[in-house]
């Protein structure tokens, strides 16, 4: 089908460090919006990475108005606390923040053989940019996802915890066939290269799906994937996330996502038939999980995903991002 990106954001660089540039091989790019405390304890923990590699890190403020993350972080770049940059990504949206990111990676970076991506309600395990970089190069791939290990404000019930909208897709380290998320990955700076800029479809940039629309282009392009389950990031999860509402618009959401990736890249006919083998499917499925995992809340699962493809079928997306504080 015809590629459907639209163009890349107005970006201005408002902070840099005193550091030669050209010395780094690895660049992490950090996504920020109104969460100047998380973003803090973010670069925290990438400033305690453990690695070999020489590491620089790029933050990415989305609020052009506001500057929370710009305020937090400027201080840090501009004594050299920390090498790298922080950038305002004018146009408004999670995809624009990440293509501001990989763009400024490749044009300021230019040295940079790996690139690491972390979100900004995420922190990184001492080892994550040592172990991420390594799994590239061992297992032979273009790009390696890892964990993202929940953290619930104030707790959370067991289905919740365990709920596949918070789990992890794979267990154990190795090739995987495809990835899903942004929030913990390293790319290759020849697959950047290769799949053009923008990298991510800024037609997602409040209903999230950039990420996996990315993956199924990079497939198609023969990138391979990779899985490191010991590169591990923590990441935040605010209390409304715990709640059904949230969760059934998750899920629903992802049905939708699923659903318009593939149309973009089979055509309508194809994705309807999956769509209603999926309905189908869907109850015997949902009760199978739910007596599997003894949960209600779990076993629902399949018939939201297959409810949220017959609504993506008709162009219904939420927008889940596009009020991010109540996201």
């Amino acid at each position: 089908m015809e590629d459907q990106r639209t163009a890349s954001p107005c970006v201005t660089i408002e902070a840099r460090s005193p550091h030669d540039a050209a010395g780094f091989d690895t660049v992490a790019i950090v996504p920020t919006f109104r969460r100047p405390e998380g973003l803090l304890r973010t670069l925290a923990s990438l400033r305690a990475q453990r690695t070999t590699r020489r590491l620089a890190v790029i933050v990415m403020e989305n609020d052009a108005e506001g500057r929370e993350g710009l305020s937090a972080a400027r201080t840090l770049f501009e004594t050299g606390a920390m090498a790298g940059l922080v950038l305002i990504a004018h146009e408004r949206g999670n995809c624009s923040a990440y293509n501001a990111g990989f763009q400024a990676a490749l044009s300021e970076f230019p040295a940079m053989r790996h690139c690491l991506v972390i979100d900004d309600d995420e922190a990184a395990e001492e080892s994550w940019a040592e172990r991420m970089t390594e799994a590239l190069v061992r297992l032979d791939v273009d790009v390696v996802g890892g964990p993202q290990v929940p953290v619930f404000e104030g707790g959370a019930r067991d289905a919740v915890a365990r709920h596949p909208v918070f789990r992890a897709p794979y267990r154990a380290t190795g090739r995987v066939p495809i990835l899903f998320s942004s929030g913990n990955l390293c790319l290759s700076r020849a697959l950047l290269e290769r799949m053009g800029d923008p990298l991510f479809d800024t037609a997602f940039n409040f209903t999230g799906g950039g990420d996996a629309d990315f993956f199924s282009r990079a497939a198609r392009s023969g990138a391979r994937f990779g899985w490191c389950a010991e590169a591990r990031v923590s990441e935040t999860v605010p209390a409304r996330r715990t709640q059904w509402s949230w969760i059934h618009a998750r899920s629903l959401r992802n049905g939708a996502l699923s659903s318009e990736i593939h149309r973009r890249r089979q055509g309508r006919l194809r994705s309807g038939l999956k769509t209603a083998a999926l309905l189908l499917a869907s109850p015997p499925r949902a009760l199978a999980q739910g007596l599997r995992q003894r949960s209600l809340l779990i076993g629902l699962y399949p018939m939201q995903v297959a409810l949220g493809r017959l609504q993506g079928e008709f162009g219904r997306i939420g927008e889940q991002y596009r009020k991010p504080e109540a996201n």
